[in-house]
């Protein structure tokens, strides 16, 4: 039997995907046959925040109930918070490291940059986190794969970039990092890092073993933050979870004015039962400190 595995087309996807069928391959015995999909995100250069949540991933999720496809790869970030009826994430693979990385023209770190410097990046998140440092930077968005966003550095026309680590590393180009961002200053998106493996319901018990339940229950807290503030990918909130060894979960969360000036940030601690709770809790947390006022909702 040979199953197919739906991924959309760029580098970043197709390597990531093929991961996913090398281990899938290597746990079940079965052979996994990469299918392309292109999705409304990819036909489109409009910067992410107009295109809205889930813009990756609907074809995909297409392509599965019509049974085009077995099981889809995703960049969980990607994903909107709401699931899909008849579709379930059958594993959570161990994390990539979910910290964002600095890529400068002559090895620069980002306090080495010389004032005026223009820094791209596509995300609100890191657009108002760069803000709020207060550095006398200027933030440009810019969309494309990641060889794109690396050229861009190469031939100077920006002095730097922002992507997330793990992304550099599942492509082998982490050798360009010129500094990777402590979350003290930078904090992730939601689930960055990690890779949702979505299927039909009858096919969850085939790809369970991938599953890893640290990362499950860590993505977990940081979407059920999200969803929480009733925020999309694109909407200036930040959140990772960390899990120690006695299994607990330590969550920090943000939510950033895209200009800078407001930055609300907090934590709580729970246990990786509780996972969706301490995620809940902690939006609850912000939005009970103010942050409703940022994200236009009320609490």
């Amino acid at each position: 039997m040979t199953w197919k595995l739906g991924t959309r087309g760029s580098a970043l996807a197709l390597a990531q995907s093929q991961m996913v069928a090398n281990e899938v391959q290597r746990l079940t015995g079965e052979t996994v046959e990469l299918v392309e999909i292109v999705t409304a995100g990819d036909r489109s250069s409009a910067p992410v925040q107009q295109l809205g949540v889930g813009v990756f991933v609907s074809a995909l999720r297409d392509a599965l109930i019509s049974k085009e496809i077995d099981f889809a790869v995703h960049s969980y970030k990607d994903l909107p918070t709401a699931g899909v009826d008849g579709l379930a994430i059958a594993a959570v693979p161990q994390r990539e490291d979910p910290r964002d990385a600095l890529v400068a023209r002559d090895g620069l770190t980002l306090t080495e940059l010389p004032d005026g410097a223009v820094i791209g990046t596509g995300a609100l998140r890191r657009i108002a986190q760069l803000a709020a440092l207060g550095l006398p930077l200027s933030t440009v968005p810019i969309r494309g794969n990641v060889d794109t966003r690396l050229r861009k550095v190469a031939n100077r026309e920006l002095d730097a970039i922002v992507l997330a680590r793990a992304g550099l590393v599942r492509l082998g180009r982490a050798d360009e990092i010129t500094e990777i961002l402590d979350p003290m200053l930078m904090l992730p998106a939601p689930a960055q890092g990690a890779l949702a493996v979505e299927c039909r319901t009858d096919f969850v018990e085939l790809l369970a073993p991938l599953d890893d339940r640290a990362t499950r229950a860590a993505v977990t807290a940081e979407r059920a933050f999200l969803a929480t503030l009733e925020a999309g990918c694109s909407a200036p909130v930040a959140a990772l979870a960390e899990v120690t060894e006695d299994d607990e979960i330590y969550l920090r969360g943000a939510v950033i004015s895209t200009d800078g000036s407001y930055a609300l940030r907090l934590s709580r601690t729970g246990t990786l039962a509780d996972a969706e709770e301490v995620g809940r809790l902690l939006a609850a947390d912000l939005l009970e400190d103010g942050a409703d006022h940022v994200l236009g909702t009320t609490a």
